[in-house]
Order: C-alpha cells, then sequence, then structure tokens
C-alpha cells in the first residue's frame, strides 16, 4: 500500500480549518492543522509533510515568514498560498519563496482539489527523477567524467563527498580540462540537482557589466539600464552558482563578492537595499590563485572562502591512460551525432593521439575526433584524419625546429594563442596584450580553436 499523502494547513481561523480539512480529508489526505506559523514549523520539523496550505494573514509570523523559514531550513514541501488580500506584488513574492500556487479565499473546493493533485504529482515526478539521477550516476560513475588512472579516481571520490553538500569548491586545472563539467556533475549528484545551476565566466566581461551580471541592477543604475535585472547570485539563489576565471574578477569587485558569500546577500546597482540569496559557489581557475594573493590582486579572505574544498584537474598529458577511454567516448558522441556507424581507430592513429601532448586538453582532443566524422566519411579514423598540430606530434610553438613548409594561417593563429596563454600564466588580459588584440576578440578565438576551459 502506498504510503499516505500528509497536507498540513496554517490557519488562525477554526471555521476555516474545519472547512478545508474536511474537503481535503474526504479525498484520503491525512490533514494536520497549525494556528500560527511558529507552531507550523514545529510541525514541519518533527513531521515530513507532503503539501503545505497557509494563509498570508497571520499574527506573529506571517504566511511569508513562514514560507522563507521552509525555504531556508529546505523542508521542500509543496505549497499553496490562500489569502483574502491578494495583490500581484504578493503572489510574485510568494512564488518565489518557493509557493507553487497562489489562491484567494474564498476559493472553490474543486479549485483547491485540482491545485493540491497537480503540485503533488510534480512533487512526486520530481523525487523519482532525483532517484533516477541517482541510479544513473551509480551505473555511469560521474556522467561525461572519464578516466581510471589513479589522479582521477581521487578525484571521484572528492565528487562523490563534496556532491552531498553545500561547501565552496575550487577547481583549479588547465584550459580544456573539464571544470565547468566537473562543477556540473558536482550539483547534479546532490541535494541540489533540482535547483538552478548557472554560470557565468568572470573574464569575459567590464568590471561594469560583471558586476551587473552578478548582483543585478535597478532601472536607471547606469546607461543603458531601461529595466531591473536580477543577478547570477539571484538566479542561482538555493542552486549553485558556477564561476569560471574567478582570477579575473577586479579587485574592487572583490569585496563586494566576498560579502555575497558572507552575508548571503547582494545589493543590485542603483539600490541600497541588500537581497537575501543562498547559493552553493563553485570557483573555476586555470590560473595559481596563491601566487595572485601573494602579488596583491586577489585577496586572501576571498580565497579562503573560495578554497573550501580544492580540485586541481590534471592536464591530459599526464593521464594518458585516459585518452583511449575519451576517443571511444567521443566516437560514440558523434556517430551518433552524425547518423553514422563508429569509427575505428588505426593503431597508426592512436599511438600518434597518446604521444601528442595536447595543449587545449579535453577539449581539443574532443575538437580532433569530431573534425575526423566531419571531413570524412571512412570507417575509420586514420593518420591523415588528425590535425596537422597533432601529426606532427608537438606543438610547433615550442619546437619550431622541427616543421617544414608552410602553415595554414588558421594554424599560426592557434599556435600562437597557445603560447600567449602559456606565457601569461593563463591571464587572459595580459595573452590579449601579448597578441595585440582585445580580451573579447581573444575569447572568441579561443572558443573557435577548442581551447576553453
Amino acid at each position: 500500500m502506498p504510503a499516505p499523502v500528509r497536507l498540513l494547513l496554517v490557519e488562525d481561523e477554526v471555521n476555516m480549518v474545519r472547512t478545508l480539512a474536511k474537503i481535503l480529508e474526504r479525498k484520503g489526505y491525512e490533514v494536520d492543522a497549525a494556528g500560527t506559523g511558529q507552531e507550523a514549523l514545529e510541525r514541519l520539523s518533527a513531521t515530513t509533510y507532503d503539501l503545505v496550505i497557509t494563509d498570508l494573514n497571520m499574527p506573529v509570523m506571517d504566511g511569508m515568514a513562514l514560507l522563507r523559514e521552509i525555504r531556508q531550513r529546505q523542508l521542500n514541501p509543496a505549497i499553496i498560498v490562500l489569502t483574502g488580500h491578494g495583490t500581484i506584488p504578493s503572489a510574485v513574492e510568494a512564488m518565489r519563496l518557493g509557493a507553487g500556487d497562489y489562491l484567494i479565499k474564498p476559493c472553490h473546493p474543486d479549485e483547491l482539489l485540482l491545485v493540491a493533485a497537480r503540485l503533488l504529482e510534480v512533487r512526486q515526478l520530481r523525487r523519482e527523477v532525483a532517484h533516477l539521477r541517482r541510479q544513473l550516476g551509480q551505473a555511469d560513475r560521474l556522467g561525461e567524467i572519464i578516466g581510471k588512472s589513479p589522479r582521477m579516481q581521487a578525484i571521484y571520490q572528492i565528487i562523490d563527498a563534496v556532491s552531498q553538500n553545500k561547501s565552496n569548491v575550487l577547481l583549479s586545472g588547465e584550459n580544456g580540462t573539464g571544470k565547468e563539467l566537473v562543477a556540473r556533475t558536482i550539483h547534479a549528484k546532490g541535494a541540489l540537482a533540482t535547483k538552478p545551476f548557472l554560470a557565468i565566466n568572470c573574464g569575459a566581461l567590464s568590471e561594469t557589466l560583471l558586476e551587473s551580471q552578478l548582483f543585478g541592477h535597478r532601472k536607471g543604475a547606469f546607461t543603458g539600464a531601461i529595466d531591473d535585472h536580477d543577478g547570477v547570485f539571484q538566479a542561482a539563489d538555493g542552486g549553485t552558482l558556477f564561476l569560471d576565471e574567478i582570477s579575473e574578477i577586479p579587485l574592487p569587485l572583490q569585496v563586494k563578492f566576498l560579502r555575497a558569500i558572507q552575508e548571503k546577500e547582494v545589493t543590485p546597482l542603483g539600490s541600497t537595499r541588500p537581497v537575501r540569496v543562498d547559493v552553493r559557489i563553485i570557483a573555476a581557475t586555470n590560473r595559481n590563485l596563491e601566487e595572485a594573493v601573494r602579488d596583491g590582486i586577489f585577496r586572501t579572505d576571498l580565497f579562503y572562502r573560495l578554497n573550501v574544498v580544492p580540485i586541481h584537474l590534471p592536464p591530459l598529458r599526464e593521464r594518458r591512460e585516459d585518452i583511449p577511454l575519451l576517443v571511444e567516448r567521443f566516437i560514440a558522441e558523434f556517430s551518433r551525432a552524425y547518423g553514422v556507424e563508429p569509427k575505428r581507430v588505426t593503431p597508426e592513429a592512436m599511438n600518434r593521439i597518446l604521444e601528442y601532448d595536447w595543449p587545449g586538453n579535453i577539449r581539443e582532443l574532443q575538437n580532433a575526433i569530431e573534425r575526423a566524422f566531419a571531413l570524412s566519411s571512412e570507417p575509420e579514423i586514420t593518420l591523415t584524419d588528425l590535425p596537422p598540430a597533432v601529426l606532427r606530434g608537438e606543438d610547433t610553438v615550442r619546437n619550431k625546429d622541427t616543421v617544414g613548409g608552410v602553415l595554414p594561417l588558421e594554424e599560426v593563429e592557434r599556435q600562437s594563442i597557445v603560447a600567449a596563454l602559456q606565457r601569461s600564466g593563463g591571464n587572459k588580459n595580459k595573452a590579449a596584450r601579448l597578441l595585440g588584440i582585445d580580451r573579447q576578440r581573444l575569447y572568441r578565438k579561443i572558443e573557435k580553436y577548442g581551447l576553453a576551459s
């Protein structure tokens, strides 16, 4: 027999409680009642309820305060709000705080039952999805993260552990090592899987735009701010915020960012009123943040707030035993995408793939396999299907004497970008200056050649 559905009525009018309880009990629901928001919290702490139906206007603790407490304590019942004084702002605020629907008293019994049934069905579907995700996680370890090397096995254990809590994580590693993929995996494997996951590249925006994207702005805060805009902190509330290239946040913004983490609140541009937020931060960098701290360009206190659980992703050249597994995964991926049979890799081609250093790491390897599918309809990937840099076996920027003939212009450009990134230690601003181009153009080129994080 399935477990009965338990409902909690939060209402200070006794007659209303009796009426609603009878309606709901006739449908087979088990109904408890609380006359105040405080009593409701006590019941919610002691018993798991599938649905809470609460009035907004109550003494001591009103319905909005109750919703905030339910959200803060991560109790996660479905919620219906009832009120005799409905307004659009109060409805929006209730929905933002987790209410699934909003009804005006007196509501028709059939409407209440219909809304309750719909919200309970959605809640059950979410639970089933979460269960399936756990099963898939057990079946396929960590989804798209591939590796049998000892270093990757150790990383798996850290990811498994940290996904079960909300600790901040700092991912480090070269471009293309899969930092965003790890961040998404941590989010998807844990309790926040059904909550928002938002990603933002801190190095791709100007300081003003970055501040607006992070913390939001109010209408008129700056030229072009024609409407209010919630930043990613608010949009990711309750979930995970992935901040790539965290080292690129300017020092003035680091102070505001630190406050957002410590105080769990943000103040949008053009506003003096802070907004409460609760997000899990996963930051990523391809630079040595400890060196940045020593150089005075990154705050020590912010570093320690972010570096609660550090995870360093090794470059592909340091875990070559994982390359055949990645090649197999990418072949399966692109055979589906191109609608063809999986290709076989000739021994000569695989040897060259294993010998190459892959400065662009996993992203560059993925692009190389896709190139073979895009340019050839043959059933095998041979040496001639590999990119020129892989055929030479080593980046010509580091070994110019081994290169003969004339290189394609795009290959010269790619190698110049790789060299600039290596020389600048991954600092995009310095790399752009070395190349004589602006930062936005450099980002476009990095994406084009598969050199992104």
